[in-house]
């Protein structure tokens, strides 16, 4: 007995010292489940990642991992679940996020309930039963109808808004982000009337045989109202929309997010982050019409309290599924109030004007995101991108083209010459694409977001939502590109499809080239930041039909646990 008992003795010593000798402990181990590393051309796998003070301390073997076991240290079992490095979506509106998370939701199925003008009126009014208007400026707002899936395939008017209210404003925005709609009153309080004239890049319009406004506000007629109302003026008010969208980013395993369109709102990120009150990492993408901010000290490759400027925004045109973007054809089917040959327009009709900002931010090395759906917008953007070349070089800019959904097959090639990165759209093939067919042609909806013909060029490629164009779900973006399904349950463009790896990558390693973030994000990569996902299932190893049915279960930025389900 006495032997015995020295024997464990002796054992629980030889443990201890084990445990004392760990010289380097990590925070955390991650193991149990399968971790995909993203590094490689093909699918890497490793048994346990172990995480300290924010950064990834060892990647392998669960065997391996054990040298870094120290007393306080973590042991996180996935418990058959699935760990990734964290999303990096190529583009969407950070600072919409709130609004899209506190407004009425207009969307039709499967993420809304909007299938018909009467759901949508009744939507607005349930919401404002439920909420007033002091979180909304005293405005009734909700975001993203949709009038190519709406039953009756047209937007919503005033009249329609005004059976909402005709007392208090109403505004619905279209799920583009192009395009808004103002009841009486919102157009009374916009000072919009029969005499108004139509801005530069916008369209007011009108009611049939008139001048009086019918409530629809295009492109630069409805943006900056629009943005006024997602961007709420005080700091209360402004700190609630950005803590609902931070949260709804992080349920959505969002590590990185971007403003893909800064304009004063930036103030108000930067006030948040100063304050310490971001935990993901957000870059903001400064509107040409604000250049003073990209000389602000927030202008940096660097993050300061997870916030920084990253770049310059171009935008040419406006939205396709809207009709407003720039094509050298012409829509099948024009928009109200536009007659045949309508082609869409440009956003800022003179090329002189383009090359300035271009030419600016060349000069100034500030990478450029431009927005281009339509060819002739593209065409546009490579015009300045090769005069701006010529005058400043184009080493590694990483110039952004941001969907191109209507582009060529042959301007693939000149986004290959200008070493531009291809942020591309293939969440439309399913929310578009048979609208697509309608307006464009069928053969021509085959080639939107032309992803997979992009890589085979060569051309760097990642994926976005645009949200709150759609919601900000990561897993949406994969099942799209994946399978590129309408909502009819019609291929689009077949040839255009990414391997479910390759869509992993567009929206992780990719994401992070596109933003020159490779060195800190995108892999589970020994030295790189701990921004992880855990999914309840591998997107690798499912049906790729259902990977939109894939849940976030946890969120962990830096090492620290952001969201969990």
């Amino acid at each position: 007995m006495k032997k015995l008992i020295t024997s464990s003795l002796l054992l629980l010593a030889l443990v201890s010292c084990k445990k004392e000798e760990v010289t380097n402990p990590a925070d955390t181990i991650y193991f149990g489940g399968d971790i995909v590393t993203m590094e490689g051309e093909e699918a890497q796998y490793a048994e346990a990642v172990a995480v300290k003070d924010g950064k990834i301390l060892f990647v392998g073997t669960k065997d391996e991992a054990e040298k870094f076991h120290g007393e306080k240290t973590e042991m996180k079992d996935l418990q058959g679940k699935t760990l990734i490095p964290g999303f990096i979506d190529g583009h969407c509106h950070f600072a919409a996020f709130g609004s899209q998370a506190i407004s009425a939701n207009l969307l039709a199925a499967p993420d809304g309930n909007c299938n018909t003008m009467d759901d949508l009126v009744n939507e607005l009014k349930s919401w404002h039963q439920k909420n007033g208007t002091d979180k909304t400026q005293g405005w009734i707002i909700g975001i993203g109808f949709d009038d190519a899936v709406l039953k009756e395939n047209r937007f919503p008017t005033k009249d329609d808004l005004d059976k909402v209210s005709k007392d208090i404003p109403v505004m619905a925005t279209h799920i583009s982000g192009h395009f808004c709609v103002v009841n009486t009153k919102g157009l009374e309080l916009l000072g919009i009337t029969a005499a108004t004239k139509q801005p530069d890049g916008g369209v007011i319009r009108r009611v049939a045989g008139t001048m009086n406004p019918n409530g629809v506000l295009e492109e630069l007629a409805a943006i900056p109202h629009m943005m006024k109302l997602v961007a709420p003026p005080d700091r209360k008010l402004s700190d609630m929309y950005m803590d609902a969208g931070q949260k709804m980013a992080a349920s959505y395993g969002y590590t990185t997010c971007n403003e893909g369109r800064a304009t004063k709102n930036h103030e108000q990120m930067a006030d948040y982050a100063q304050r310490g009150k971001l935990y993901l990492d957000v870059n903001s993408w400064i509107d040409y019409s604000c250049p003073q901010y990209m000389k602000s000290e927030w202008y940096s490759k660097e993050y300061k309290n997870h916030y920084r400027i990253a770049g310059l925004k171009l935008t040419l045109d406006g939205s396709p599924q809207g009709r407003t973007a720039w094509r050298k054809d012409p829509y099948l089917i024009p928009p109200d109030g536009q007659k045949e040959g309508y082609n869409g327009y440009p956003a800022i009709p003179k090329d002189e004007d383009v090359q300035k900002i271009v030419d600016d931010a060349f000069a100034n090395n500030w990478q450029l995101k431009a927005h281009t759906n339509g060819d002739a917008a593209a065409d546009q953007l490579f015009r300045a991108v090769n005069k701006a070349s010529k005058k400043y070089g184009n080493k590694d800019r990483r110039t952004t083209l941001i969907h191109g959904q209507l582009i060529r097959m042959d301007q693939l090639d000149s986004i290959k010459k200008y070493d531009i990165v291809g942020s591309f759209f293939p969440m439309h093939t399913f929310y578009w694409g048979d609208w697509y067919k309608e307006i464009i042609g069928p053969d021509k909806a085959q080639l939107i977001s032309p992803i997979n013909s992009a890589l085979k060029k060569g051309i760097r490629v990642t994926s976005h939502t645009d949200a709150p164009v759609a919601m900000p779900n990561l897993m949406m973006i994969m099942y799209t590109t994946v399978n590129r399904i309408s909502r009819s349950g019609t291929v689009i463009g077949p040839d255009e499809r990414l391997t479910p790896y390759q869509a992993l990558k567009s929206i992780t390693i990719w994401g992070a080239e596109q933003f020159f973030e490779e060195d800190n994000k995108g892999t589970l990569t020994v030295g790189k930041l701990a921004d992880m996902v855990v999914l309840d299932k591998n997107p690798l190893k499912v049906d790729p039909l259902t990977l939109k049915d894939i849940k976030v279960t946890e969120t962990i930025k830096e090492g620290k646990s952001i969201f969990k389900k």
